[in-house]
């Protein structure tokens, strides 16, 4: 398997770089890693503060939908699998920031969304594709993205489901920072280092505060995305949206 998480440890300041080259699909192991490592670090009262980022230009362009078991499912209901772990990434104790390059996805826009600020490039892309593909979205995204953005513009990226600049995402309240490919390291450490100077247990303390209710709310919307997926699975529309993309064209959709 490709899939490989990375975890360093300077001063307060945690950084999980994780791996699923070319495209950092989202798997459940990778995501799983990436969950084994929060419990870690929140197990670890040296570190006050998270930094998840990726290897490559891309993010993490979702799920590998095209492929038989893209997930690496090992029962038959590899949806369920994949949202366990992401809740339990929902779950992490400790602040997040989120590092995006490139293309953040469909599952790998809600694994950029689990995180409690986003920093990233203009050439970062952020998509709930899943209307493309005749699909539902999930990772908890219909959550996430109405706090974040509100209801009517989360609306739009739903149903438009178009790629989005950072910048104007940035007016919309998603993304934090936008700064340059030369100076994000320096930007997204900056960053850590101003929470990192703080005392650990007002972090701890106010980030519950801050997303209370986060958890069972996310649940409660997965629970709900899962069970419209599985559906959606079996319809042409979903097969057609799959090919369409795959090869670049739009969709031609029947409804069936």
């Amino acid at each position: 398997m490709s899939e490989s998480v990375t975890l360093t440890i300077d001063g307060h300041i945690a950084t999980l770089t994780f791996a699923n080259p070319p495209l950092n699909f989202a798997t459940i192991r990778l995501v799983k890693l990436i969950a084994d490592n929060l419990e870690e670090i929140d197990n670890n009262s040296h570190i006050r503060v998270v930094v998840l980022k990726s290897a490559g230009d891309i993010f993490c362009a979702g799920a590998d939908l095209q492929s038989e078991n893209g997930f690496g499912a090992k029962g038959d209901d590899p949806l369920r699998e994949l949202y366990d772990q992401a809740l339990r990434i929902y779950a992490a104790k400790k602040p997040i920031i989120a590092q995006v390059r490139g293309a953040a996805i469909g599952a790998g826009l809600g694994l950029a969304l689990t995180a409690d600020f986003r920093i990233a490039t203009p050439k970062a892309r952020f998509s709930a594709n899943f209307a493309k593909l005749g699909f539902h979205p999930g990772f908890g995204l219909t959550y996430t993205v109405p706090k974040l953005v509100g209801e009517q513009r989360a609306a739009e990226m739903f149903l438009t489901a178009e790629r989005y600049k950072p910048d104007l995402l940035q007016q919309w309240g998603m993304v934090n920072r936008v700064t340059s490919e030369d100076s994000i390291e320096d930007e997204t450490d900056a960053f850590a280092q101003k929470i990192a100077s703080n005392a650990p247990l007002s972090l701890l303390s106010t980030r519950e505060t801050l997303r209370m209710g986060m958890l069972e709310h996310v649940t409660q919307a997965i629970v709900r995305e899962h069970s419209v997926q599985i559906e959606l699975f079996k319809t042409k529309d979903f097969a057609e949206g799959v090919q369409s993309v795959n090869e670049r064209r739009p969709g031609s959709f029947t409804g069936q």
